[in-house]
């Protein structure tokens, strides 16, 4: 046995799940557990239990599993690149613990902010509180012993409209690792009503006529791509399997020199984390420069193979952890957005994201904005709806001219691996020179 870790997860989670004013759900999860992985010559052997006693029985379990593994086909022996013991420091600071708080007001509460989303025009409306407490403790063969205990609240709330056979939706949440307090650094009220009110205008809204134009992508769009196009194209696992087109072009020009790239989870968004699951310290990785490629994301296997330093190893619960993005963002630069306005003139404004498909080993995307505007002469003018966003990863971030001032983040759970962990993206506005836009409906 080269070497082993032991995770020890404790968690307890509150979700309230409302569905047009009715309480779908009140749930309360307790969670304890562990995950416990063996590197044995090269291989990996990994056991997971729903109790977090006897652990020795687990190693000794993981440790057969990579042996036997390692008996029927050999392996290159893995080099795990070094790390240091974390230090504990900035963690979030909670000021009002939800655990302080009764179900009940949490209900009310849901309710009310539910409530302001029912305005003329809306069908249906839903909305979804959810709290999380977790501890986790590291241990590892090289002498590692390090924990943290975290806070995650967040809410979300929809609201479809119906006219004439046609339904449209608007969406707003937001989640954080907090306390009690989020709800009142956010306006949830104002964010219901703002879901609502996009959901009804986007029913008059027009459909886009295909083709390229200049566009501007306001934070949360700019956000998603960076995450979806650029985020996982560097994830060094995929960049190893061959299924990156930014596989062995660190050091090279990939994007304008506007664009500068950072994963950061030290910040205090929702994928923050103290240490990964590997025990590395959370650190600011620069992943784009100046529009230079300077860094994979690596777990210590990957930083070892590739050289890099190794801190987006992350697991869901107890399963074995892969590398994962954090909180990853576009840089601000200078611009205003009237600015970018009048830079655009003519073209179009896409707001919002509902998701999409990218591959990042053909680097080629399409994502569905929320909505969007035409732009005349530096105005926004005609509202759209059911409208797109695709091209070439490379060419989408050669083509931009111009970063604004207004970074915003967005948070939201990513998958990989059969896995979702907590992540935030963004960006300020960023402007285009030339993407492909159609009708995504």
């Amino acid at each position: 046995m080269d070497f082993y870790d032991i995770r020890v997860i404790k968690g307890v989670s509150t979700a309230v799940v409302l569905d047009n004013g009715e309480i779908k759900e009140i749930s309360n999860n307790f969670s304890s557990g562990a995950a416990v992985r063996v590197l044995s010559k090269g291989t990996w052997g990994f056991v997971s239990q729903d109790n977090p006693e006897n652990l020795d029985a687990a190693l000794n379990s993981a440790k057969r599993l990579a042996e036997t593994a390692k008996n029927r086909s050999t392996r290159d022996p893995v080099k795990l690149a070094p790390i240091e013991k974390p230090t504990l420091q900035n963690l979030p600071q909670i000021r009002e613990n939800p655990g302080d708080i009764p179900i009940e007001d949490k209900v009310k509460l849901l309710l009310e902010i539910e409530k302001n989303a029912r305005i003329d025009g809306i069908k249906s409306t839903s909305a979804v509180y959810s709290e999380s407490l977790v501890n986790i403790s590291y241990s590892s063969s090289e002498g590692l012993d390090c924990e943290y205990t975290l806070n995650r609240v967040g809410f979300a709330v929809s609201a479809i409209a119906q006219s004439e056979g046609v339904y449209q939706i608007g969406r707003e949440s937001r989640f954080g690792v907090s306390g009690f307090e989020l709800f009142k650094k956010h306006d949830a009220f104002g964010l219901a009503r703002r879901a609502a009110d996009t959901a009804v205008e986007l029913l008059s809204a027009s459909t886009p006529k295909g083709g390229a134009y200049p566009v501007i992508l306001d934070q949360e769009l700019a956000g998603v791509f960076i995450h979806e196009a650029v985020g996982h194209a560097v994830e060094a696992d995929h960049v190893i399997e061959g299924n990156s087109i930014l596989a062995g072009r660190t050091g090279e020009q990939i994007a304008s020199p506007l664009i500068t790239v950072y994963d950061d989870p030290s910040l205090h968004e929702f994928g923050y984390y103290p240490f990964d699951d590997e025990g590395a310290e959370s650190k600011r990785t620069t992943v784009i420069e100046n529009g230079v490629l300077k860094s994979f994301l690596h777990s210590r296997e990957t930083a070892g193979q590739l050289g890099g330093t190794s801190r987006n190893s992350r697991a869901q619960g107890y399963a074995s952890p892969v590398i994962r993005m954090s909180n990853t963002f576009i840089a601000p630069d200078g611009m205003k957005f009237d600015e970018m306005l009048s830079e655009l003139k003519d073209g179009i404004y896409l707001k919002g994201s509902r998701g999409g498909q990218v591959n990042p080993g053909e680097g080629v995307f399409q994502f569905n904005a929320e909505r969007g505007f035409i732009v005349k002469n530096g105005e926004i003018t005609t509202p759209l709806r059911d409208v797109s966003l695709s091209g070439h990863t490379l060419e989408i971030l050669n083509s931009v001219s111009a970063v604004g001032n207004d970074l915003e983040m967005n948070s939201g759970r990513c998958g990989k691996a059969g896995q979702l962990v907590p992540v935030s993206d963004g960006s300020p506005h960023v402007l285009m020179k030339r993407a492909v836009v159609g009708g995504s409906g």
